[in-house]
């Protein structure tokens, strides 16, 4: 039997590792970045163009490579970090394994340029899928300059499931905001396609916090410093008031290194408890530094995951360290920040209220509703009633309509008659968050949060794909700033929006001028409004749904009523209105239920 099993070659073990390695882009600028750091560099700047794909270049003014340094640097398992096996439990720096440039080199094309100070030329190396192109002496600054050109250019296919250019741009930016909130004493600079988004001074964490996020935060940060036998905990949490609805600013590290632990995150969110709402994150930046020997951070390629020898003991110091953050600040947790910027979030109006208005409280009741809703039950008891219908349509628009609802129990559509005499029952608001209707057979409670989401995003959806909206113009223009990281993003948001009825310019920099907004809507807190609506927008780029469809549901999302708001009776008959005109009432735009159904069955199986 002849031999089958042979070694592979240096170039695809290399594009093996460069498939647990570098992953898109951003794997690209983390081990760049990362490198930079272990080279001691005080001054950083990130230069991408197109997304990453056509070039990621770090220039760092750090120590510099020998000409050895220079070309061993690719080779696989080339690293000034380890000498012997057990330093692979005392490791403080950052890359160690000596896979990414080699894995880097196999799928990119690489120039790198170093030099140490001491030194007067620079080494040069231009390198294609592994193989040197050339190796030379140049001119340039004291420091290493390595860009990455044409990334995935011979890998044809991971280059065609990269996401859409703006996911790998929020991929990029997000590496970067984790270096540069690790190593605040270091100068970093961001430019993409030739336009600066970041230029960040050394200073504090506060002070690099407050670059990399809002202005706003200023006040707002609470700081955390304890120091025990174990661990010392450090760092800067947010005011429970700028909690957010979506994930993304909670930032964990662990002697420096950028770590994801749901373990740790879930300490943290519990030291809040009820100061924020079930559904919202609070902000932190935290450092744990603790005795490398006790942890493994050499569980996952990208070294992103890690284990402690003790987590129970990891979880506790950090919730008590959090609590005590929060107690000193004398933060209760009666107060209620669930209603924050509430007067942009209570979007029930009353008619002719411009285009967050679809109010049906004007409309009759009438037959083409129930046939909507009779046409989705499928059965006998259907059949009859649309013959009903059709033989006394009139006597029906008097008296009644038909609603359809998942019934609790089953799950099955039941076609149930609600009374429209004047004896109609008034609905009912609980907890100034569900809204309880009585029907025939029973009743059905219902989200006003959720439902309000489906309301708007039908409506925002149908402006978006088939017409635009009415926009008032502005007396006095109002200016938005957006942050840094999301002008590009915000910048193609602008003409969907317009067709909701916002007229906004790009005024240079991150500074955008609102000169119309949609009739009849309140401007009051527009900079909150629009905030919320990029920070979902972004949240949801990952999906795989239509620019259009992810507008409409951010918009919705950060437009709808929130749970705590009081609703008149009115407002509550608008609502139910409005939810059973949509196309489909049943799930909110990200798939969860608006109402649900209960029968007088369900009631008496309670008592039994």
């Amino acid at each position: 039997m002849s031999d089958i099993i042979n070694l592979l070659p240096e170039a695809i073990a290399n594009q093996i590792a460069a498939g647990e390695v570098i992953q898109r882009p951003a794997s690209v600028v983390k081990e760049l970045m990362e490198n930079a750091i272990d080279a001691e560099a005080t001054h950083i700047t990130l230069v991408v163009k197109n997304y990453g794909k056509s070039l990621i270049q770090v220039i760092d003014n750090g120590k510099g490579m020998s000409e050895t340094d220079a070309r061993m640097c690719f080779e696989r398992h080339a690293t000034s970090k380890i000498r012997e096996a057990k330093d692979l439990f005392a490791i403080k720096t950052m890359g160690f394994r000596g896979e990414a440039l080699a894995s880097i080199a196999s799928i990119a094309e690489v120039e790198l340029k170093t030099r140490p100070a001491d030194i007067e030329v620079a080494n040069l190396i231009t390198i294609k899928t592994s193989e040197i192109i050339e190796q030379s002496y140049c001119q340039a600054e004291a420091g290493t300059s390595i860009a990455v050109k044409n990334l995935f250019f011979n890998v044809p296919a991971r280059r065609k499931f990269l996401k859409t250019d703006s996911v790998e741009l929020k991929y990029i930016t997000e590496e970067f905001k984790r270096v540069a909130l690790a190593y605040p004493e270091i100068r970093f600079k961001f430019i993409h396609n030739d336009n600066e988004i970041y230029n960040l001074l050394s200073g504090s964490l506060k002070k690099r916090i407050l670059g990399l996020f809002r202005k706003t935060y200023e006040q707002k940060l609470l700081r955390v410093d304890e120091d025990t036998d174990v661990l010392k905990i450090s760092g800067l949490i947010g005011n429970p008031v700028i909690a957010r609805k979506q994930k993304g600013e909670q930032y964990i590290f662990v002697n420096n290194r950028y770590v994801k632990s749901h373990y740790l995150n879930h300490a943290i969110r519990g030291a809040y408890d009820t100061l924020i709402g079930e559904d919202q994150y609070p902000f932190y930046v935290l450092f744990l530094d603790l005795d490398p020997s006790t942890i493994d951070i050499n569980v996952h390629p990208t070294k992103q995951e890690i284990k402690f020898d003790d987590e129970r003991l990891i979880y506790n110091y950090l919730k008590v360290s959090i609590k005590h953050a929060l107690g000193r600040y004398s933060l209760s947790p009666k107060l209620d920040f669930e209603n924050e910027n509430s007067e942009i979030r209570s979007n029930i109006h009353r008619p002719n209220n411009g285009p967050f208005s679809n109010s049906l409280a004007s409309r009759t009741r009438s037959a083409p509703v129930m046939r909507q809703w009779q046409s989705l039950y499928k059965g006998q008891e259907g059949a009859e009633l649309q013959k009903e219908l059709d033989n006394d349509s009139s006597d029906f628009q008097r008296s009644s309509e038909v609603l359809t609802v998942p019934s609790a129990a089953t799950g099955d559509l039941l076609v149930e008659t609600l009374p429209l005499d004047a004896e109609e029952k008034e609905p009912y608001q609980i907890h100034n968050s569900y809204v309880i209707v009585q029907i025939k057979n029973g009743f059905f409670i219902l989200n006003q949060y959720l439902a309000h989401q489906r309301i708007l995003f039908e409506k925002y959806l149908k402006s978006l794909n088939e017409s635009e909206e009415l926009t008032q113009k502005q007396l006095f223009p109002t200016s938005l700033q957006i942050a840094k990281d999301k002008v590009e993003i915000f910048s193609e948001l602008t003409s969907e929006l317009k067709k909701l009825g916002f007229d906004i310019q790009s005024f240079g920099g991150d500074t955008f001028v609102v000169h119309g907004i949609p009739a009849g809507f309140n401007n009051s807190n527009l900079q909150g409004l629009m905030e919320m609506l990029l920070d979902q927008y972004i949240s949801n780029l990952d999906l795989d749904i239509s620019k259009n469809e992810n507008l409409a549901r951010a918009m919705a999302q950060g437009a709808a009523i929130k749970k705590g708001k009081k609703l008149s009776v009115e407002e509550m008959r608008t609502l139910v209105d409005e939810l059973f005109a949509c196309e489909n009432p049943y799930t909110s735009p990200i798939g969860k239920k608006c109402f649900v159904n209960y029968e007088l069955e369900d009631l008496e199986k309670l008592f039994s």
